[in-house]
């Protein structure tokens, strides 16, 4: 009888084997240090895929999501003039709405009042946010009264189209982002009747001439609302109201109501923020070049002047 020497290598390499496996107990793992190692990683990449998942039921809080910084009441090292204390927690507040007594918003529009435990969710970068401006009617624009005319308004850095069930659904989940980090949501226009065009009191958010949730795609970047009846005579103020799929977005209880200060207010108020830490600083140093109030002024108004 002849073998091939691949045959007798083959035949030789299981009778050097076999012995080592001999005498050792079935239980006790016979794999060499790497692949030990290498299957213990598995295991521990399997068991956090698993804690993930699980983590979206879990009712404990994993303690890789505790945000430290909401231990801190923001009073050190100073701030601006009148600045109050923060609430803070060390627990990411979960419990907070134990502290209200109030029901729980639970997905509705509780006119009472409420508490609402969920998370605000994903804070969109300061190039993602949304900025919105009428196409028609402009600013100062007249119209014919009781007649049927069209609301346009142009959107920029939202995923418009997407709105839940506001009965059932209302603030019950966190703001989302795209892919690309865009916010995904919808839009609403408000128009409220004013006295004349030089009122200067402040409106009654649960009044309103018109209200409309612009709950479709934007077309050319364009959201539409019908007025099919039109107005009655009369000076009127029109806003919209920006909110992600859920309407969270920093507004009160209704769908229906108030607006919000526009991209551009929000970056004076960043300006305004600057310039105040800027002139507490100087004061603090004794107001000597280069680091003056009127250096902090100068900053300032080249902020604004920035924001145009």
């Amino acid at each position: 009888m002849f073998f091939s020497p691949s045959t007798i290598l083959a035949v030789l390499s299981v009778l050097s084997v076999t012995p080592a496996y001999a005498g050792q107990p079935a239980h006790i793992s016979s794999l060499p240090s790497v692949r030990r190692s290498l299957a213990s990683k598995l295991e521990r990449r399997a068991e956090k895929v698993q804690r993930q998942n699980n983590a979206q039921t879990s009712l404990t809080l994993d303690p890789s999501q505790v945000a430290k910084g909401l231990a801190n009441d923001g009073q050190q090292g100073g701030g601006d003039p009148g600045q109050v204390a923060s609430l803070t927690s060390t627990n990411n507040f979960i419990n907070f709405c134990l502290t209200q007594n109030v029901p729980l918003t639970n997905g509705q529009q509780v006119k009472g009042g409420s508490c609402n435990g969920v998370p605000m969710g994903r804070i969109i970068a300061s190039t993602k946010m949304p900025a919105a401006k009428f196409v028609n009617p402009k600013n100062g624009d007249t119209i014919q009264a009781n007649t049927a005319f069209t609301i346009q308004m142009a959107i920029s850095n939202m995923v418009t189209g997407n709105f839940v069930n506001p009965t059932t659904n209302y603030y019950s989940a966190p703001q989302q982002v795209d892919g690309s980090g865009t916010v995904i949501g919808h839009s609403h226009v408000t128009v409220e009747l004013l006295s004349s065009l030089a009122q200067t009191t402040v409106t009654d958010p649960q009044k309103f001439a018109f209200f409309k949730g612009l709950n479709d795609a934007a077309k050319g970047g364009v959201l539409t609302a019908d007025v099919t009846a039109g107005l009655p005579a009369g000076a009127y103020r029109m806003c919209s109201i920006n909110s992600a799929a859920n309407h969270p977005g920093g507004r009160g209880f209704l769908i229906n109501g108030d607006s919000f200060v526009n991209k551009n207010g929000a970056l004076q108020r960043s300006c305004d923020v600057q310039k105040n830490t800027c002139a507490n600083a100087a004061n603090s140093s004794g107001n000597k070049a280069p680091l003056t109030v009127a250096a902090c002024e100068t900053q300032a108004q080249q902020c604004s002047a920035a924001i145009a």
